[in-house]
């Protein structure tokens, strides 16, 4: 049981603000328990914080304020606490920053009745202004969902007297917040499915797994179509009948309402969603329900990782090789690594699911520390898409186009076949580069050395790196010249152009995430698509993952060699593991499917191994090229980025850090750096990297924080450090 502090008693409070140690406070009235959830006076402020254990009592007992009140919420669990702790010493973040992943919950002090929250309700007001359109236009996109007042006037861009306005009319019904309700009971044997022969074995070990409550992390290795999910599920199924909670990592919000769809079909109810698609009320509620025990499953973005599970015991990561699971703003940590960690911590099973997993998966399984499950066949009819490559170096193809006429003859035998094609291009927008045909001129943004990418649906250019968006320009912003801005290399609305000049009859549907305005717009038209809606689906990394359209039967990849270029350390990894998945998207139903890559260099070894299916032979081949580097997984790299608005500041930082490195070079690491980021400006702040390297098995991160630690950031410096970086720019 945990530790009770009575009335007066010090104890130590971590709190949320940005401080570098833990702060005494007296217990209040009527004591609490140690992980309590409590308010506590910070100078004129009240602030949320959690009691971490006793005071130290290092200064006058007079001095020190009492806690004001301790929260109506479960208190925190030794396990959610050690987790925050080694979290945040591997990732090397302040325990505040920790804190605030754990209590993302709106309201946490607030009592239920004092929220008021807005649903759809009953016909049209007598008067339909812009404003009140926009307001029920919102809550028709919700699909039933309550928002509170602040959303619904954000998402609509409205003020709030617009709400109240509509509220006398009927239109819109304004109710108390529910309590906070447990979810619907799952029923683990409500609606198994029969699974073949290789699903069932795998099933078992998995069942196996978390019937044993003990932490184990299984690979779950299976081609596209292969009904990972069902084996999963089974997993899913036993954990719940040991009355402990799952929890299940999506990478894509858009993927969450088919997956909800199947849980309901196996387990009889919906489980509970964790995403910034789900509003401020159903998250309270969540994350109470998740403490209290009132949530079974949760499916959910690598956020709810630090949800405070009551009885956690299955962790499965889908799609585990995704890079959405790192987070590379604020705090920089990989999810599927912390999944490992906080399951080791809480007796829990993990299962990373993938038809191409990581390099760091395959080599932690090859060595024995992770179980390998392999699904070797399609579930039901269904067969692996052949897979063949285009080689554009004998295409007659004029050099604005980008489909080649043996993929523009493929795409209308499918169509006539009443088929669905898809094509595939990595990069949104229409263009990559507007350049000045008269001076050369690319434009890019003001606030970062990054080209400005022509979004035509828009009318606008838009910067990927901060968002910045400017009308596009009639005239060259260089030299003055009109008419002379072209858009040059493609993007995938140029393509959606073409392909609907190439095939005027057909349906076209563009997937591509900055074409949606919400997560539940984008889910709709995922879900028209797979109904039928759609002739020729055309979209960019997004639908690459794990979506299932039954009547595809063609995948054509505009530039396969995309992703070859560029000194990225997993350039390979990443185009084998991106072909592969997209042309997964063929053939999953009956009709068997094709892939056709289009690439101008066919005979180069990721494509090779792309089409021969030698997956075994790549890992190998790539797992043996890092080995001889020394880098991951056979090393360890940190990332340092430094930035400012003053470049000579952050240049100077960067180079006194490269000559004080004797913490560093004590374990065996090296300094490479400073240099300019590949992207050396962002919002306007200059960006240096530093890349530290060091054998594998080295106590790094306190090696860097004695080393970081060495340096006093003054005015605007800040510095980041990111261990285990999966992206250099």
């Amino acid at each position: 049981m945990d530790a009770f502090y009575d009335q007066g008693t010090l104890v130590a409070v971590l709190t949320t603000q940005p401080l570098d140690r833990l702060l005494d406070y007296r217990a209040p009235e009527g004591g609490c328990f140690q992980g309590a959830f409590v308010e506590v006076p910070l100078g004129p402020r009240k602030v949320l914080g959690v009691v971490w254990g006793p005071g130290k009592g290092d200064f006058d007992y007079a001095k020190v304020r009492s806690v004001i009140r301790v929260l109506d919420a479960v208190p925190m669990r030794d396990e959610l606490r050690s987790f925050l702790e080694r979290a945040g010493d591997y990732t090397l973040t302040p325990m505040p920053a920790m804190l605030r992943l754990a209590t993302r919950a709106p309201g946490l002090g607030e009592a239920p009745s004092m929220r008021r929250i807005y649903r759809l309700g009953e016909g049209e007001p007598p008067r339909l202004t812009d404003a009140r359109r926009r307001v029920l236009d919102v809550l028709r996109d919700m699909g039933g969902l309550a928002l509170t007042q602040g959303e619904l006037a954000e998402a609509a861009g409205v003020t709030p007297s617009v709400i109240k306005g509509l509220a006398k009319t009927g239109a819109v019904r304004e109710e108390d917040a529910p309590r906070d309700t447990p979810f619907p009971r799952l029923d683990a044997d409500y609606g198994g499915k029969d699974l073949a022969e290789d699903q069932a074995k795998a099933a078992e070990v998995l069942r196996a797994g978390a019937a044993s409550g003990r932490y184990g992390t299984v690979l779950l290795k299976g081609v596209t179509g292969s009904g990972k999910t069902e084996v999963y599920l089974e997993a899913v199924a036993e954990a719940l009948r040991q009355g402990r909670q799952a929890l299940v990592l999506l990478p894509e919000i858009a993927l969450t309402a088919e997956f909800l769809t199947r849980v309901e079909a196996r387990f009889g109810a919906k489980p509970a969603e964790w995403h910034s698609g789900v509003t401020v009320t159903e998250r309270r509620r969540v994350w109470k329900q998740v403490a209290q025990g009132g949530a079974q499953l949760v499916v959910g973005a690598r956020s709810s990782l630090f949800l405070p599970f009551r009885d956690l015991g299955l962790i499965v990561v889908d799609e585990e090789h995704d890079t959405s699971y790192k987070q590379d703003e604020g705090v920089l940590y990989n999810a599927r690594d912390m999944a490992v960690l906080r399951a080791s911590i809480c007796s829990a099973q993990v299962v990373l699911a993938s038809a191409t997993p990581s390099l760091e998966s395959w080599a932690n399984a090859d060595a024995g520390k992770y179980t390998r499950l392999d699904l070797t066949s399609r579930f039901g009819a269904a067969v692996l898409p052949e897979m063949r490559s285009l080689d554009m170096r004998g295409e007659d193809l004029p050099s604005n186009r980008w489909v080649s006429p043996t993929l523009q003859a493929a795409v209308r035998a499918r169509i006539a076949k009443g088929e669905q094609a898809m094509l595939f291009l990595n990069r949104r927008g229409y263009a990559p580069v507007t350049i000045c045909r008269a001076c050369g001129h690319q434009i890019g943004c003001p606030h970062c050395d990054a080209r400005m990418v022509e979004h035509r649906f828009l009318q606008r250019l838009v910067c990927h790196q901060c968002g910045e968006t400017i009308p596009k320009p009639e005239t060259c912003p260089s030299c003055g010249a009109e008419d002379k801005l072209a858009a040059v290399g493609p993007g995938v609305e140029r393509l959606a152009e073409e392909a609907a000049a190439l095939f005027p009859e057909a349906r076209l549907a563009v997937l591509s995430s900055d074409l949606f305005g919400s997560a539940r717009a984008l889910k709709e038209e995922i879900v028209r698509i797979a109904e039928g809606g759609a002739d020729i689906v055309i979209g960019t990394q997004l639908v690459a993952k794990g979506h299932n359209f039954p009547l595809l039967t063609l995948v054509g990849v505009i530039d396969a060699d995309l992703g070859l270029q560029g000194s990225d350390l997993r350039a390979a990894e990443r185009t084998f593991q991106l072909m592969r998945q997209v042309a997964g998207r063929a053939g999953r139903a009956e009709k068997p499917g094709v892939a056709l890559l289009q690439t101008y260099q066919p005979e180069h070894p990721v494509i090779r191994a792309i089409l021969s299916g030698d997956e075994e032979g790549f890992w190998k081949a790539e797992a043996e090229e890092r080995r001889a580097a020394g880098m991951p997984p056979y090393g360890r790299l940190a990332g340092v980025i430094l930035s400012s608005t003053d470049v000579q500041e952050v240049f100077d930082l960067g180079n006194a850090m490269a000559r004080q490195d004797a913490a560093l070079r004590r374990v065996g690491a090296q300094v490479y750096g400073p240099a300019p980021a590949p992207i050396a400006r962002v919002r306007g702040r200059h960006r240096v990297r530093l890349l530290v390297k060091a054998p594998k098995g080295v106590a790094l991160q306190p090696a860097l924080a004695e080393w970081a630690g060495q340096f006093r950031l003054k005015g605007e410096l800040r510095m980041a450090i990111d261990i285990d970086p999966q992206n250099f720019f």
